[in-house]
């Protein structure tokens, strides 16, 4: 029994290990995928499932200044720089402000279409508005990437008992 638990202990160690070693590099890293692939999803009509309801949005928030061909085009420049960078990591200050206004403007349409983005106000989200909601995953991602700009990183705590 002494064997499997000292087992059990070492392989803790070694796959905690591996996530403080490496997981806000792969979250950083799958992060600007999603924002890659949905960025360059919207360079194509039709193919991304957000691109009326985004258009809408910056149509609403511009007063109608930006017309959906050129919305839809700036939208998918910016996601798409948001994701190079972040697979980059290159310029991370900048690309995170990027990502947090983006995202300020995702969450939009949950207050400015709300018989659109729920089917009861306002605890029951239609797809369009789960969609949106996981939106929130992906600030509190960027939050954590942000951490890390100034050299903060995952620390294994100095006081663990683990035996």
């Amino acid at each position: 029994m002494y064997q499997l638990r000292n087992f059990y202990f070492q392989a803790d160690d070694k796959i905690t290990s591996f996530m403080r070693r490496y997981g806000i590099l792969l979250l950083r890293i799958s992060l600007g995928i999603v924002f890659f692939w949905f960025g360059f999803l919207k360079f194509f009509p039709g193919l991304s499932p957000a691109d009326q309801i985004a258009t809408r949005t910056i149509a609403k928030l511009t007063f109608g200044l930006l017309q959906p061909g050129v919305s839809i085009i700036i939208l998918a420049v910016w996601e798409t720089m948001i994701g190079l960078g972040l697979i980059s990591g290159r310029l991370l200050r900048f690309i995170l402000l990027l990502l947090f206004v983006q995202m300020l403007g995702t969450l939009m349409p949950l207050f400015l279409f709300p018989s659109e983005t729920f089917t009861q106000f306002p605890y029951a989200p239609t797809l369009e508005g789960q969609y949106i909601i996981k939106n929130l995953v992906l600030i509190s991602a960027g939050l954590v990437v942000g951490a890390t700009v100034r050299g903060g990183r995952i620390v294994e705590a100095k006081d663990r008992k683990l035996h």
